[in-house]
């Protein structure tokens, strides 16, 4: 399914390299192409007008759209078909069939399925693994929090002031969109501090 291969692309768009507005010109060109499924047999070449495809792409301008259809066809999701005069156009039989098309073959989608859903696999394996280590190191820093808390509160023997102190520099270290990695490193650290 064109759809469900093109949701996989948006998911995998960190590791492909590719951007939202590269993604919304590949929307545009799925859109042209008649089948749901994408196969050899319905022919994979795609021929809009830079003009159609701006309509499609939300009035992007043509330049930008040459910009991003490069990229596309750099990132090896597209293949540019070139007819002899540079135009995109399709050679109908008399039938009305497509004997021949001039334009961007989606070919390389069809190829790169399987590793563009396993891209897009890895990106939200990535996204829930980050959100859990997120949510561990929430209720760690409210226990932190509580711990120096109650012991300020109830003068407990240790040093609560220097631990407040490392608490506080423990999570304002933490950067606004942290990665993984960042958020582990806290977590160790806040829950060394949980169990002193």
């Amino acid at each position: 399914d064109k759809w469900k291969l093109y949701r996989a692309l948006c998911e995998a768009k960190p590791l492909l390299g590719i951007t939202d507005r590269a993604l919304a010109i590949l929307n545009a060109l799925l859109s042209f192409y008649p089948s749901g499924e994408l196969s050899e047999e319905n022919g994979l070449v795609v021929f809009p007008s830079n003009a159609q495809l701006s309509l499609r792409a939300h009035g992007m301008a043509e330049q930008t759209i040459r910009r991003h259809l490069a990229s596309l066809i750099e990132a090896g999701l597209l293949i540019r078909k070139d007819s002899p005069n540079g135009k995109r156009y399709a050679r109908k039989e008399q039938g009305g069939e497509i004997r021949e098309a001039f334009g961007f073959s989606l070919a390389p989608l069809l190829v790169r399925a399987e590793e563009i859903e396993r891209l897009a696999a890895e990106v939200v394996a990535e996204r829930l693994h980050l959100q859990r280590l997120r949510e561990r190191l929430t209720l760690c820093r409210r226990d932190v929090a509580k711990l120096i808390e109650m012991a300020l509160e109830e003068g407990a023997a240790g040093d609560w002031s220097r631990i407040h102190l490392h608490f506080r520099d423990v999570v304002e270290r933490l950067p606004r969109s942290p990665s993984a990695e960042q958020v582990a490193a806290a977590l160790d650290e806040l829950e060394l501090l949980r169990e002193e």
